[in-house]
């Protein structure tokens, strides 16, 4: 396959925010789907201080070619100082569901 599949994940403290940056990265073609998954705890560091939250983790499946315009979007969008911003390699999957993915994210 041309394209790599990637993972993309961020974190967020608003579920309705969670919503707004998965739903606009898919309409802007940037990711295929995403996930929000259910409130988690975060514990972290954060100005010499120990701190917790609760948060939403939003895991975009997109591609490699997409990776840097979605990144880009994102920091444009979310709220955080530092979000959080990774990404996980997809070394196997469906050849179905692969395709789907980089279908979805190429623009028109």
């Amino acid at each position: 396959m041309a394209n790599e599949i990637v993972i993309a994940q961020t974190t967020i403290d608003n579920e309705e925010q969670a919503r707004a940056l998965a739903r606009g990265a898919v309409e802007s073609k940037l990711a295929a789907g995403v996930h929000i998954d259910a409130p988690i705890t975060a514990v972290y560091w954060w100005k010499n201080e120990v701190e917790t939250a609760r948060e939403w983790r939003i895991s975009y499946m997109t591609t490699t070619d997409r990776l840097p315009q979605l990144e880009a979007w994102l920091s444009e969008k979310h709220p955080y100082d530092v979000p959080q911003w990774i990404t996980l390699p997809v070394t196997g999957g469906s050849e179905a569901y692969l395709s789907w993915v980089v279908e979805e994210t190429t623009r028109d």
